[in-house]
């Protein structure tokens, strides 16, 4: 299966069977246990069966058994295959669902028969393999038991091995260091497979399906995909800006009519400029490309989407294999063709010098290496104002009286406000500067005028004006300025602003991964009037954005909603099944016990030790416990952990799991559980040649059943330290992190890193559970309130509430009404089911929903909904639809805007 189907499938669940093609599967390939049980056995019946219906029959078998349904029209479709086709896309179709399960590899951990195997003293567990490993000699009896005959070296470490002391057909590893054995080794013994047995017995059903529709459009699916990820008003998580490269260099030129006049989130222009830029737009003026659309050309392509140097900067960074982001200079810097470099400049010399100065100073070590790459001073004659701005940053001495000297000292008399010439050198004059002089000296109201000029600046800085400025004033500033303020940064600013101090501040610092920082809040309180007062005047210009939207009969709200944190910022969140704005709260599966997994594969030459890890705290956030490779079982089996493997060579990888009993877990005094992956030698996780983790209840077919699994995330980045959530063992909930320690040395471990554990479990309860974050639930309400005339909002098991906006209401006071849940219709007995009839506007937890045709919907479970019916939305793009109306041209100090 081609990238495309993968996309579509994953993102959309649109299957598109003239894509669905790939080699058919064959003994050797690798894959789990429960693929070659169930999926490869219903596959192989599609070829071999006597006509097309039964492998269609099969195959349907085979995705419910994943949770996966197919349309009618799909299945129609399908069924127009002959037999051979139908096989390789039925095979495409099973290898893609299962992928996304973590079912698509072969999960042996350490001790093949864990639980039950695993050792109950880890301690007397190390002794002997001590012993084994520093008094054991080849051609000697065991030092252990005593056995002659029994000691053999395994392949690749040589560790003499004794056959009798330890069991090769339940050690997956080397008993000693607990390497991956070569699979040909005689240690290894086979052994009962219980997945293969389990799974032929497993009837059981789904609780929760997906629909797979067909793809009418592959291209057509793709264009409107691409419009979606260029609506975002967020910076793009990592499998985004795949995406957008993708999707834009994969058609182009025909993509060079997809794109809009403007894209808001400045990062996403920088993957939409370097994927148009490496794929053929060229020249100064627009070429006829594929179905006669017009491919803009570099200077276009420029003018369109580069208004700011630091727009120039992320460009270079992704052309050279960077992230957009800037928080990781590209690992090498590759020369550019002269004609990018010449228009590059050209750009740049054409933008205000007081925005291009200040901009080359924001990231100016970044630029300092860049100007190597692009020679500015070359062209000092044709581009004298990014000369200058290069002078400027560089310290270039202009008292040596050369012809580049004297160009630039008369190129800055023209800008006095910009730069000043000490005699040696050009020194800048930023507005950055201008507004942290006016706050050290307690000018807040000049401090305030100068931000007025940049929106996104004056934003930002809310908590802190808030404090100084009167109240009345601030607000006045924040209704003028927010229309030109994307919807992230004004929820940012709302939520910072409500939170009361007295709890802890969580930073996510600028770096390639989400590596969190956490300090107590020691600020002074804000007053309740400027809280009151600025908080009205962001959720008045919500409203009035929503209320730009078409208008919708019928709005129907899952209360569950306030348990979701609307994303401010998605740039560093991990790939998942299940996809949480971090801070969000979920249940933890209702089963007794929960199974935590981890995969990985090491690249070629490179050993790879990661560890799945458990730590316990109790209320106070004591530790209380672990359960990882020093521990194997905790409190009587309340956690139990499947051994530690120490490498992960292809094709089979490695695979450890811990098993969590939450009574028993409680009943040792753990209240919060926290999962950690550490790569204990200090690989990052970006150099793995796969790698993910997740969750799952305690599968009924064995080890590993992707019917089970709840969650399932992707090991990238950076990173080296891993933390998912946070499980509140009392509630019974989970809060979604998704964040990475910083890391120093090698052999990470919990015993390491317990209290900065305990601090961020903390912090994240103090900032998330305790602040008053903007949530999906009041991004929903100002949605219902300003555009419907009737909301229905559900509330789990119990009845459904109506409300009816009244004909004198305005949108503010029902956005109030319906956030706080107060004053429903009252609903006669034996009354119309509130929920009859289609949702024009929806936003759900679960997919139970009657939406009519077209209408716009977030639903964190989306799977029976039909993309080609209603208009899926995702967190970000529901927030997306609050987007500034009309936003004139940023400018190239501005960046906060977008």
């Amino acid at each position: 299966m081609n990238w495309l189907a993968e996309t579509l499938l994953r993102r959309r669940r649109l299957v598109a069977p003239g894509l669905l093609t790939g080699p058919r599967p064959h003994e050797s390939e690798r894959g789990s246990r429960w693929w070659k049980a169930k999926g490869a056995e219903g596959s192989r019946r599609q070829a071999a069966g006597p006509a097309v219906a039964d492998g269609l029959l099969a195959l349907e078998a085979d995705l419910l058994r994943l949770g996966f349904l197919l349309s009618a029209p799909l299945r129609r479709r399908l069924g127009e295959l002959d037999r051979h086709e139908l096989a390789d896309a039925g095979h495409a179709l099973l290898r893609a669902v299962t992928a996304e399960l973590g079912g698509h590899v072969e999960h042996v951990p350490l001790f093949r028969g864990f639980p039950a195997s695993v050792p109950a003293d880890t301690f007397e567990f190390y002794v002997r393999r001590v012993f084994a490993l520093v008094l054991q000699a080849p051609q000697r009896p065991c030092v252990l038991c005593g056995e002659v005959g029994a000691v053999h070296p395994v392949s690749p470490c040589a560790h003499l091995v004794c056959r009798s002391c330890w069991d090769g057909s339940d050690f997956a590893a080397c008993p000693i260091c607990h390497r991956r054995v070569d699979p040909g080794d005689p240690f290894l013994r086979p052994a009962d497979d219980p997945v293969a047995e389990a799974v032929a017995k497993n009837e059981r059903l789904p609780e929760r399906v997906a629909v797979l529709w067909l793809c009418e459009d592959p291209a057509g699916a793709a264009r409107d995909l691409l419009g979606e990820l260029l609506e975002r008003q967020t910076p793009p998580r990592p499998e985004d800006r795949a995406a957008v490269a993708e999707l834009v260099g994969g058609f182009w030129p025909s993509s060079a009519g997809w794109l809009p006049e403007r894209i808001a989130v400045r990062e996403t222009r920088a993957l939409v400029l370097a994927a148009a830029l490496s794929h053929g737009a060229s020249g100064d003026s627009g070429t006829p490309g594929a179905d006669d659309v017009d491919v803009p050309g570099t200077g276009e392509l420029l003018d369109r989407y580069a208004d700011s140097a630091t727009d120039v900067l992320r460009l270079l960074y992704v052309l050279m294999g960077g992230d957009p982001g800037l928080r990781a200079r590209p690992s090498r810097r590759t020369s550019l063709p002269r004609s990018l470099r010449r228009a590059l400049l050209e750009r740049m010399d054409r933008m205000a010098v007081p925005h291009l100065v200040e901009d080359l100073h924001r990231h100016p070590e970044a630029w300092k290496h860049m100007a190597e790459v692009l020679h500015p001073f070359e062209h000092h004659r044709r581009h004298p104002d990014a000369a200058l701005a290069f002078a400027a940053l560089r310290g270039t001495r202009l008292d040596t009286g050369t012809p580049l000297a004297r160009a630039l000292l008369a190129r800055a008399a023209v800008h006095p406000d910009v730069v000043r010439f000490d005699g040696v050198r050009l020194r800048p004059l930023t507005f950055a500067g201008r507004v942290e002089t006016a706050l050290r000296d307690g000018d807040h109201a000049g401090a305030l005028g100068l931000l007025a000029t940049r929106p996104g600046e004056l934003v930002r800085r809310i908590v802190h004006l808030a404090r100084h400025v009167p109240a009345g004033q601030l607000a006045a500033a924040v209704t003028e300025a927010a229309p030109k303020v994307s919807p992230g940064v004004l929820i940012s600013a709302l939520g910072q602003l409500r939170t009361p101090p007295g709890g802890s501040r969580v930073f996510l610092p600028r770096g390639g991964a989400a590596r969190i920082w956490t300090q107590s809040d020691e600020r002074p309180p804000i007053a309740a009037p400027a809280v009151a007062a600025v908080s009205s005047a962001i959720i008045g210009e919500m409203l009035r954005r929503a209320a730009l939207l078409p208008p919708v009969e019928r709005a129907v709200l899952d209360g569950e909603l306030s348990d979701l944190l609307a994303p401010a910022a998605e740039r560093s969140a991990s790939s998942a099944l299940v996809r949480l704005p971090r801070g969000s709260v979920r249940p933890i599966p209702s089963g007794e016990r929960i199974r935590l997994f981890l995969h990985w594969a090491e690249p070629e030459g490179t050993r790879v030790d990661l560890d799945l890890s458990v730590a316990l705290f109790d209320e106070r956030w004591e530790f209380t416990g672990l359960c990882d490779y020093t521990n194997l079982v905790l409190g009587g089996k309340a956690a139990v952990h499947s051994g530690d493997l120490t490498s992960a060579p292809e094709p089979l990888g490695s695979s450890e799991f811990v098993d969590l009993d939450v009574a028993a877990l409680r009943a040792i005094g753990g209240r919060y559980a926290i999962p950690i992956v550490f790569s204990y030698n200090d690989v990052p996780f970006d150099r793995l040649a796969r790698g993910f983790a997740g969750f799952m209840e305690t599968p009924s077919d064995g080890l590993f059943e992707p019917l089970a699994v709840r969650q399932r995330f992707d090991l990238t980045g950076p990173a080296k330290i891993l933390v998912p959530l946070v499980a509140d063992l009392w509630s019974r909930t989970m809060r979604w992190a998704d964040l990475n320690l910083s890391a120093s040395g090698s052999f990470h471990d919990v015993e390491e890193y317990q209290e900065q554990l305990a601090r961020l479990g903390s912090a994240l309860e103090d900032a998330f559970g305790l602040g008053d974050r903007v949530t999906l639930w009041e991004v929903a309400c100002w949605h219902a309130a300003a555009r419907a005339r009737e909301v229905v909002v559900r509330h789990g098991d119990g009845p459904p509430a109506r409300y009816l906006r009244g004909a004198e209401e305005e949108p503010g006071d029902f956005a109030a009404r319906l956030t706080a849940l107060a004053g429903p219709e009252e609903i006669p007995q034996g009354a119309e089911d509130p929920e009859t009839g289609g949702a024009d506007f929806a936003a759900v937890i679960e997919d139970d929903l009657d939406a009519a045709d077209g209408a716009q919907v977030y639903a964190l479970h989306p799977g029976r909904l039909d993309p080609g019916g209603v208009r899926l939305l995702d967190a970000a793009g529901l927030l997306a639809l609050l987007s500034p109306a009309d936003v004139p041209a940023l400018t190239a100090g501005s960046p906060g805007h977008g």
